[in-house]
């Protein structure tokens, strides 16, 4: 019998991470009759005055949003975490090791409508949220080791608000993520000279296998290693380390990139598509002035729908207990994106 990667089972190394993931294609013909979630309501209003997101809101904290007509970032009134904490004591067993963490937390709104998502927003208007990105990442990386810039999109998810947002979080100390790539990426740079993401990006392009969507400075591919069913990485063309670095010309073209992503996203079952996506880059604060020619500047969407709109994959079990696992390959997942409408469905 010969191996074909859409029907037989194996395993994928992740190069970013040191990791192994499970394929698994033929469970994706096994019946389902697990949990089933509830289908998104798309009857969301444009202003709800009871919102805490929505422009001239009063949030929890009692402050009053400004009638904000773009992009409006602000303190957590949650923060998990604080700038003026006191620092633990040091521990010198090894077994109950403990650190200072500090940081500060912001969240972003990407738009004064709250009906208004990412795939049906304008390329300039998503272009302006990346320039408060930028802004947002230049202020506290002059300060923070690590800026993470997250969306968590959905229910499903754990939004608990509707209204299109992102999250900030700054912190003293580099997380787990972050913190293992930085080490696989530098290994691979002193073995190879070359950054591991770019000589990703080349070969993927070659490969022509695993690509969602390009255009000329950006390019989103099902990653070889992906874990969740339709999880994608956005990759520059060009050496890029973090997001300060961003000429014009990419930053209109990440907006490009951005919303034909996320349109195949919600074409795909005709729903607000849930996800979890972020950005990776080089470490700022202390480590700005380190050599971290090995870092390649991506984001990463993690959405968690499998078989339709109100089946998610469950990471529990075996993907908790011994490693990740898959029920699609890879190839799979990109040539059904990659053939979607790039027209969204609500505007067909």
């Amino acid at each position: 019998m010969e191996f074909q990667a859409d029907e037989h089972q194996h395993v994928r190394y992740n190069p970013l991470k040191g990791e192994w993931v499970l394929v698994s294609p033929h469970r994706m013909k096994r019946p389902w009759s697990g949990q089933v979630e509830a289908v998104p309501s798309d009857e969301i209003p444009e202003f709800d005055p009871n919102n805490p997101l929505c422009p001239g809101a009063k949030r929890q904290n009692g402050e009053i949003n400004p009638k904000y007509e773009s992009t409006f970032a602000f303190d957590n009134d949650f923060p998990a975490l604080l700038e003026d904490v006191p620092s633990p004591p040091e521990s010198s067993d090894p077994l109950f090791q403990v650190g200072a963490a500090r940081g500060k937390c912001r969240v972003m709104c990407f738009h004064p409508k709250s009906n208004v998502t990412i795939p049906v927003m304008s390329v300039q208007e998503i272009e302006e949220v990346i320039n408060r990105w930028i802004e947002e990442a230049e202020s506290l990386g002059k300060k923070f080791d690590w800026v993470q810039i997250f969306e968590n999109k959905g229910a499903i998810m754990g939004c608990s608000n509707p209204h299109p947002h992102c999250q900030i979080w700054a912190s003293s100390f580099i997380p787990n993520e972050p913190r293992i790539k930085d080490i696989y990426q530098k290994s691979y740079y002193e073995t190879h000279g070359r950054p591991l993401l770019m000589d990703y990006v080349d070969k993927e392009l070659q490969k022509k296998e695993r690509i969602v969507i390009q255009n000329d400075e950006w390019v989103v591919v099902v990653p070889f290693w992906a874990v969740w069913p339709y999880e994608t990485m956005v990759l520059p063309k060009k050496h890029v380390l973090r997001f300060l670095d961003l000429s014009a010309i990419q930053k209109t073209a990440l907006a490009d990139i951005m919303k034909k992503i996320t349109i195949k996203y919600d074409n795909l079952f005709h729903v607000s598509f849930p996800y979890s996506m972020g950005w990776h880059g080089a470490p700022t604060g202390s480590k700005l002035k380190e050599d971290m020619k090995h870092w390649v500047f991506h984001g990463i969407y993690f959405p968690p729908l499998l078989r339709s709109a109100t089946v998610k994959k469950f990471m529990v079990g075996y993907e908790m207990l011994a490693q990740s696992q898959r029920d699609l390959s890879a190839e799979k997942a990109a040539a059904i994106l990659r053939n979607l409408p790039d027209v969204h469905y609500s505007r067909r």
